[in-house]
């Protein structure tokens, strides 16, 4: 049976991957840190730690790869004026594909948030009541 400051403490390490919204790289650094100065005290306190550093970590890597799929059409973009100079056009040439690449993308990224955001949430709320939460879709990079 864990106490309530074991609990709180797992609260804590899930909550502070809110951190990235305030600082770069804070939603891994924050739990990081805690992790790392809890983990001794308590398995229950590693578990969740481990738990959040490796969802954040893996939160990480697919924006990058989301973002990565950017490049083709911001490459057709640079292309399309860099094509269309010839007409003295002084406004940036948008194509209907491009903008919706691009909407489509940001759409991804904004859900994606949304999913982290309650993921966070309900980590939290389930370290606090003393469940281990594991969350779905990470890749376990620290065992």
């Amino acid at each position: 049976m864990n106490t309530k400051n074991t609990n709180n403490n797992a609260f804590l390490i899930h909550i502070s991957a809110f951190a990235g919204y305030f600082f770069p790289l804070g939603g891994i650094i924050a739990p990081l840190i805690f992790w790392q100065v809890k983990k001794d005290e308590n398995e229950f306190l590693d578990a969740n730690g481990k738990e959040a550093v490796n969802f954040n970590l893996s939160y990480m890597l697919y924006m990058f790869i989301l973002g990565l799929t950017f490049i083709p059409f911001i490459i057709r973009a640079i292309l399309n004026n860099i094509n269309n100079l010839d007409h003295m056009h002084s406004e940036f040439f948008y194509d209907f594909p491009n903008i919706f690449g691009f909407v489509g993308g940001v759409s991804l990224i904004g859900i994606l948030g949304v999913i982290r955001f309650v993921l966070i949430i309900l980590a939290a709320v389930k370290a606090n009541n003393g469940e281990l939460y594991k969350y779905p879709l990470t890749i376990k990079f620290i065992k």
